[in-house]
C-alpha cells in the first residue's frame, strides 16, 4: 500500500512539474505592454501607450518611424494570424494543416494570386510613400520575428519563424478580394438548374429579368453537374480557417438630420467568426499625420479608419467581377482549346503544394485566355468540360496597395474619390463623412458590360469569341452620391440603381437590412450618437412579418397539433424582432428550412440543395416565392400520383417544423426561446481541436439577432437544434464629428491574437449585449490610463 502511495506521489509531482512548466511556458510568451525595446531604423524614441483594451496608440516623430513601431506591436500581438493569411493565396495551408486543407491550397494556388502578386511588385513605384512606409511596416514585423516571443501555435505546429515580405502584403490583400466574390458560389448551381430542369424552374429566381436583371440567355437543354464546382468553393472557403467577407452595414448621417449638426458615421463590416478576430486597432499620431485606423493581419494601412478629419468604412458591393467559361477542348489534342474557329495552346503553371507529413503535390495548371482551368485545382470536379475562371483582380493591374494607402491619407472629399479609382477589384461601396460636413458614398471595382444576350449568372461559352467581350465602363459611371438633398447615405449590399442603362448584374443581398436602416433614418432630424448606437444593434426584421402574412392565409389548421395552433399564433403577431427571449424566430426559421427543404430539395437532390442554401440568392428568393402561387417548384416531384401546390408545402413545412422542434427543445413552446438554439462561437484553427478548443477558442454563446437584420448574426438555415452563427459585424463603429474623441466602437473578442494576453477576450461581454468602448484620441485622457511601452534606437 505505501508503495502504491509513493508511486501516486511521484506521478502526482510529475504532473504538476509538467503543468507548472507549461503555465510558465505560457507566461513567458504574453505580449509585452510595458517597458522599453530597442530597435533598429527608427530615427528618435518612439513611445506607444496600450490603452485598457490593449489598443496602441504609438506616438513617433515621423511616419516611417510610426510604421516600423507598428510592424513590431501587430507581431506581437498577430504573428499567427499574419502566418495563416499570408500563406493562404500561394498555397501553403497545409505545411501547417496537413493533407486535410492541401484541397484548399490546391484551388487559391491555381487562381495565381502569387503570381499576380510577383507581377505587380516588379511594376512598384520604389520612391513612393506606399513603398517606403510599407517597408518600414514589414522591417517592424520581421524585427520582432528575430527579437520577440514566438506564439504558443508555432511551438504547437513546429513552425519555423520566417522574414515577411511585400509579396506577402500583396497575397493578403488577393486573398481579401477574392473572398467577396459570389459568382464562383452561384453561377454553376444555376447553370445546372437551367441545364437539367429548365428555364422555367429559373423564374423565382429572378434571372429571366422579371426583378428587373438581366434577359435569360438560351441554353442548350443537356443534363450538366456544375454544381459540384459551388459545393466545392464553398466548402473550401469554409475550411480556409481564415475569415471571408459576408456583407456590411453603413450609414451616414448629415448634419441637417444631426443633433448636433455634425455628421455622424456608422459603419459594421460583416466577416466570418473566427478566434482572432478579423482586425486590429492601431492608432497612429505624428506631427503632420494622425489615423485611428483598422488593420487587417500583415497589412500597413487600415481598410477602416478616422481621424479628427474624416471617416470612411466599407460594405461590400456585391457586383459580379468573376466569370466562368466552358472552354472546349481540341478533341485531337487536350493541351489546346477551340477559341473564334481556331485552336489555341494552353498555357500551363507548375506548383508544388507541400505537405506536412505527407508528399508533396504536383498541380499543373492549364490556362486558357479566360483564366486558369478550375478542373485542374479542384479534383472534385466530375465533369470532363474544362471551366475558366476570369477575375478582373489578376487580369487589371494591381494597384489595391497604393488604393488603401491614399484612402488613409486623403486630404480632402475630392481626393479621397479620386483614389477609389485604384481599386479594380473587390467590388466595394466605400463611405466617407468628414468634419466639414460633406457624406459621400462610391463603389469601386472596373464595372462592364456585356452583350444583352449574355447573362453573367450562368457559366458563359469561352469559344465562341462573344460572351467574354466586355465593354468596360469609365470610373465616372461607377454608382456613387455626394452629399445628397436627403441628407443621409447607406449601404447594405442592395442593389444600386441603374449604371449607364445596365441594370449591374451582382449578388446583391435582399432588400430587408437597407429597408429597415432606410426607415429609421427618413423620419428623424435629431439624431445622436446615443440613437445610432441603438439602431446599429437594432434585431428587428422589415420583412419576416411579410413573409409571414404570405404564409399564414395558406396554412390549414384542421386537425393539427395544439402547438402547431400555438406556434400559428405566435407568428401570426410577431413583429420581427429576434431579441433572445423572443420565440416567433425560432419557430420562424426551423419553419424557413422546412420550408426550402420541401420546396426545392427534390428537384435538386440533397447536395446540391445544400449547395443553394450556402449561397446569398437563397435569401433572395424565399419572399417572392412564396409569393408565387404558380411557381414551378411547389410541386414534389417524387410524389407521382399528386401535385402539391402551395398550402400543401406550407402547411407540411409548419408541422414539420413543430414536430422538430418538440423533439430538440421539449415540448413546452413557451421554452422555445431564442437564446436556446441562436449560438456563436469564436473558433480558433487550433481549438478546433478537442483537447486545446477551450484554451484557443471564445464561446460558446447565446445571442441575439439574425439574418438579415441591421444585427446581422447569419447563419446558414439547417433542421439542427442550434442555429450556429458564422458571420457578423466584424467591429461595430460610431464616429460623432461633434466630438470625435469620444467616438465609440468595439470587437467581437479582443485585440490581440495571444491567448496569454489580458486583450484575447475582453470585449466579448460588451459586443455580444450591444455594448460599446471609446475610440481614445485625447493624448492626456490615453496617457493617464494606458501602460507605456517605449521604443529606442538600436545603437
Amino acid at each position: 500500500m505505501k508503495k502504491i502511495k509513493k508511486i501516486l506521489l511521484v506521478l502526482f509531482s510529475l504532473l504538476l512539474i509538467i503543468a507548472l512548466g507549461i503555465y510558465f511556458y505560457l507566461l513567458s510568451t504574453k505580449p509585452q505592454y510595458e517597458g522599453e525595446v530597442a530597435i533598429k531604423n527608427i530615427s528618435t524614441t518612439t513611445e506607444v501607450y496600450f490603452d485598457d483594451y490593449g489598443i496602441p496608440h504609438i506616438y513617433a516623430n515621423s511616419e516611417k518611424d510610426a510604421m516600423t513601431v507598428l510592424g513590431y506591436v501587430h507581431a506581437q500581438d498577430r504573428l499567427w494570424q499574419m502566418e495563416l493569411l499570408r500563406r493562404i493565396a500561394p498555397g501553403r495551408l497545409a505545411e501547417l494543416f496537413g493533407n486535410k486543407v492541401s484541397k484548399t491550397d490546391m484551388f487559391f494556388a491555381g487562381l495565381g494570386i502569387d503570381e499576380n502578386s510577383e507581377k505587380t511588385i516588379t511594376q512598384i513605384d520604389k520612391n513612393s510613400e506606399t513603398y517606403k512606409l510599407t517597408l518600414a511596416y514589414l522591417d517592424g514585423i520581421n524585427q520582432y520575428l528575430e527579437n520577440g516571443k514566438t506564439p504558443v501555435e508555432f511551438t504547437l505546429l513546429g513552425l519555423e519563424k520566417k522574414p515577411f515580405t511585400l509579396k506577402d502584403v500583396y497575397n493578403i490583400f488577393g486573398f481579401m478580394s477574392f473572398s467577396f466574390a459570389m459568382a464562383q458560389k452561384t453561377d454553376p448551381l444555376m447553370t445546372d438548374i437551367r441545364n437539367n430542369l429548365g428555364s422555367e424552374y429559373l423564374k423565382d429566381f429572378g434571372l429571366d429579368g422579371s426583378f428587373g436583371t438581366v434577359q435569360l440567355k438560351s441554353y442548350d437543354g443537356k443534363p450538366s453537374d456544375y454544381a459540384e464546382i459551388s459545393r466545392t468553393v464553398n466548402a473550401l472557403l469554409d475550411n480556409a480557417t481564415v475569415q471571408p467577407f459576408i456583407g456590411s452595414n453603413s450609414w451616414i448621417i448629415g448634419s441637417q438630420k444631426t443633433k448636433n449638426g455634425k455628421v455622424i458615421f456608422a459603419n459594421d463590416p460583416h466577416i466570418s467568426f473566427a478566434q482572432p478576430c478579423t482586425w486590429f486597432e492601431a492608432h497612429i499620431a505624428t506631427p503632420n499625420y494622425e489615423i485611428y485606423g483598422y488593420y487587417l493581419a500583415g497589412t500597413p494601412f487600415p481598410l477602416l479608419g478616422h481621424n479628427r478629419d474624416y471617416a470612411y468604412g466599407l460594405t461590400m458591393f456585391e457586383n459580379d467581377d468573376i466569370d466562368l467559361f466552358q472552354e472546349e477542348n481540341n478533341p485531337k489534342n487536350p493541351n489546346q482549346y477551340k477559341y473564334k474557329n481556331e485552336y489555341k495552346n494552353y498555357t500551363v503553371r507548375k506548383k508544388t503544394i507541400k505537405v506536412k507529413d505527407s508528399s508533396d503535390i504536383i498541380l499543373k495548371v492549364k490556362e486558357s485566355i479566360h483564366g486558369p482551368i478550375m478542373n485542374d485545382v479542384m479534383n472534385t470536379i466530375s465533369s470532363e468540360k474544362p471551366i475558366a475562371m476570369s477575375w478582373i483582380y489578376t487580369q487589371e493591374k494591381n494597384e489595391i496597395l497604393d488604393a488603401v494607402y491614399h484612402l488613409s491619407h486623403s486630404k480632402n472629399v475630392d481626393d479621397f474619390r479620386k483614389s477609389i479609382k485604384l481599386v479594380h477589384a473587390p467590388g466595394l461601396n466605400i463611405m466617407y463623412g468628414d468634419a466639414k460636413n460633406n457624406i459621400s458614398w462610391t463603389a469601386s471595382g472596373k464595372l462592364y458590360k456585356l452583350n444583352k444576350s449574355i447573362n453573367p449568372n450562368f457559366i458563359l461559352n469561352g469559344s465562341n469569341g462573344i460572351d467574354d467581350q466586355k465593354e468596360f465602363l469609365p470610373f465616372a459611371k461607377n454608382p456613387s452620391a455626394l452629399n445628397p438633398s436627403w441628407n443621409y447615405l447607406y449601404s447594405a449590399n442592395n442593389q444600386t440603381e441603374v449604371i449607364d442603362g445596365y441594370l449591374y448584374p451582382g449578388y446583391y443581398l435582399p432588400k430587408d437590412r437597407a429597408e429597415r436602416i432606410d426607415n429609421l433614418l427618413a423620419p428623424k432630424n435629431n439624431w445622436t450618437k446615443t440613437d445610432v448606437e441603438k439602431m446599429i444593434v437594432d434585431n428587428t426584421s422589415s420583412r419576416s412579418s411579410f413573409v409571414v402574412s404570405t404564409v399564414l392565409p395558406q396554412i390549414n389548421l384542421k386537425n393539427k397539433s395544439k402547438n402547431t395552433q400555438i406556434a400559428f399564433s405566435i407568428l401570426s403577431n410577431w413583429n420581427g424582432s429576434n431579441n433572445e427571449n423572443d420565440i416567433a424566430p425560432t419557430i420562424y426559421n426551423k419553419f424557413i428550412y422546412h420550408y426550402l427543404k420541401n420546396t426545392f430539395e427534390d428537384e435538386l437532390g440533397k447536395k446540391d440543395f445544400e449547395a443553394l442554401l450556402a449561397t446569398h440568392i437563397v435569401k433572395q428568393i424565399i419572399e417572392p416565392q412564396m409569393a408565387n402561387e404558380n411557381s414551378i417548384w411547389w410541386d414534389n416531384i417524387a410524389t407521382k400520383d399528386k401535385k402539391e401546390n402551395r398550402s400543401t408545402i406550407l402547411t407540411k413545412s409548419l408541422e414539420e417544423a413543430i414536430f422538430s422542434l418538440e423533439n430538440q427543445l421539449g415540448k413546452d413552446i413557451n421554452s422555445w426561446t431564442w437564446d436556446k438554439v441562436h449560438k456563436l462561437e469564436h473558433v480558433h484553427p487550433i481549438g478546433q481541436v478537442k483537447l486545446f478548443r477551450s484554451f484557443f477558442n471564445v464561446g460558446k454563446f447565446d445571442i441575439a439577432g439574425s439574418n438579415e437584420v441591421i444585427n446581422n448574426l447569419a447563419f446558414t438555415y439547417t433542421d439542427n437544434q442550434e442555429h450556429i452563427v458564422k458571420a457578423g459585424p466584424s467591429t461595430r463603429r460610431i464616429i460623432d464629428f461633434s466630438d470625435v474623441e469620444n467616438s465609440v466602437s468595439i470587437l467581437p473578442t479582443g485585440n490581440s491574437g495571444n491567448p496569454m494576453s489580458k486583450h484575447y477576450s475582453d470585449q466579448t461581454e460588451m459586443y455580444n449585449k450591444g455594448q460599446f468602448r471609446k475610440m481614445k484620441m485625447n493624448r492626456k485622457e490615453i496617457l493617464e490610463t494606458s501602460t507605456k511601452l517605449i521604443f529606442t534606437k538600436k545603437r
